[in-house]
């Protein structure tokens, strides 16, 4: 296995880690009564964790931790992304 199909198989699952803490992000959302507008989730998606963001922060003082994992996994996604097409290049 070569370096970017490592890079590329590091940043796919990175992207669904950030789809799956974006999906948990949205019901905890819903569970707190806020409307969800599923037709355009995609592009709603940076407001809601916005919102998730400024919830926790009002309730408990502190950022909530989906918020972090959601940062986290579509920067790692990102970098890994960018890191495969430059060792692809190479």
């Amino acid at each position: 296995m070569n370096l970017t199909n490592f890079f590329t198989a590091i940043a796919a699952i990175a992207i669904v880690w950030f789809l799956v803490s974006g999906a948990m992000i949205v019901n905890e959302l819903m569970k707190r009564n806020h409307k969800i507008k599923f037709i355009i989730i995609n592009m709603m998606l940076p407001v809601y964790i916005h919102r998730y963001k400024k919830i926790t922060l009002e309730e408990s003082g502190r950022v909530g931790a989906l918020y972090y994992h959601w940062l986290i996994a579509i920067n790692t996604a990102l970098v890994f992304a960018v890191a495969a097409i430059i060792s692809k290049n190479l």
